[in-house]
């Protein structure tokens, strides 16, 4: 079993790749504090542990960049010192960033920080790992902080405007796919585009797969508030991109906007309920459910999916990985109403009534065995 630290593991990257690493039965995963860098004891147990260490913990914003750089330099500068002391050289995976090569003090303070795991790894028989990172985007970014991508879909979702400083091109990478490229390095996957650097050092130059200009981005992001929040209509999710983005966009919806009501249509003949509109493909299905029984505990990474009561009364309940609060909605078929179910959220609907609950479900990708992306805990 393959024994993984990562400092910064409550970060934006650091949080999905210490939740997909979960995934994997053949890793264990050391936990890490942010604390341990001001603790020596802690921070040697924690290196001696590891067979891999990716070191994510940095500060990328502050109102004083000398406080930006001298900070990255003297985490990359404990975490050395604690490896020399304990006489072990674990295989280190650092974040780099394209902006290596600009004029600013994060880049100056990146590019210095991996000339200092360059040398420990050529003098200590270490192994080293350099991720060249362009912009990420992806669930849970902090507004303001990680992306121009978070701050739109944070303010879009809740009735602002965004302002475009520059409306400029810029290159993306979802955060699936970069987490995908952080195991490929952790495993030593030989497909990975690595060049040597240095004895025992090698570098990782990740592509953005996605060029943009702002503005065509924030149209998008607005579109996707249009027909989706407002009117309830999933888009066409083919484009991978546009798929990410619309993930992305769905986890800054306000809790407060679920569940949502559907127009009930009632003559002499009954009721028409209209479930869902889509501009893609998808699988729809339905289920009943005897009363006390809780369906699901499960959750995904990249499906959408949508739960609408139809009859009887329900509690669904959804989590998202990695926290403890539980958010509760209540729907009752007498008013049909449905709740969408973002990625990384494991969610469940139990019958609370007294008679058969019946419920339709749509997902945007047809269910198969080899590739369920369904994960199973509960809320």
């Amino acid at each position: 079993m393959k024994k993984i630290g990562i400092t910064g593991e409550a970060g934006f990257i650091g949080n999905h790749l210490y939740n997909t690493l979960l995934l994997d039965n053949s890793i264990e995963i050391i936990p890490f504090q942010r604390n341990f860098f001001k603790n020596t004891s802690d921070l040697e147990k924690f290196v001696v542990q590891c067979d891999c260490i990716v070191h994510l913990a940095a500060m990328n914003r502050h109102e004083d960049a000398n406080v930006i750089y001298e900070t990255n330099i003297a985490l990359v500068d404990v975490l050395i010192d604690a490896c020399v002391r304990t006489k072990v050289a674990p295989h280190i995976v650092f974040s780099s960033s394209l902006q290596e090569e600009r004029d600013n003090l994060y880049g100056k303070s990146k590019k210095e920080g991996k000339e200092k795991f360059m040398q420990w790894a050529d003098k200590n028989g270490g192994k080293f790992t350099s991720l060249m990172i362009p912009n990420v985007f992806g669930p849970f970014g902090k507004p303001n902080y990680n992306s121009v991508v978070a701050t739109f879909c944070h303010k879009i979702a809740r009735e602002e405007e965004p302002k475009i400083i520059k409306d400029a091109e810029i290159g993306l990478i979802y955060i699936n796919e970069l987490v995908q490229v952080f195991i490929g390095a952790i495993m030593n996957v030989n497909e990975l585009k690595s060049v040597p650097i240095a004895k025992n050092s090698l570098e990782i130059v990740i592509d953005p797969t996605k060029f943009i200009k702002v503005s065509n981005l924030l149209e998008l992001l607005k579109t996707f508030k249009k027909n989706y929040m407002e009117n309830g209509i999933f888009p066409n999710l083919e484009d991978s991109f546009e798929k990410a983005l619309f993930n992305t966009f769905r986890c800054y919806i306000p809790r407060n906007h679920y569940p949502v009501k559907y127009i009930k249509h009632t003559d002499n003949r009954g009721s028409f309920v209209e479930i869902a509109r889509t501009q893609t493909s998808g699988q729809f299905s339905f289920s009943t459910t005897v009363p006390e029984i809780t369906r699901g505990n499960h959750f995904h990474t990249r499906k959408a999916e949508r739960f609408a009561v139809i009859s009887g009364k329900a509690l669904i309940q959804l989590r998202r990985i990695g926290t403890e609060e539980v958010i509760d909605y209540y729907l009752d078929g007498d008013e049909p109403a449905y709740v969408d179910m973002p990625i990384w959220y494991t969610h469940n609907i139990k019958n609370i009534g007294e008679e058969e609950l019946i419920t339709l479900f749509w997902i945007n990708e047809p269910y198969d065995p080899e590739d369920a992306d369904t994960y199973f805990e509960n809320v």
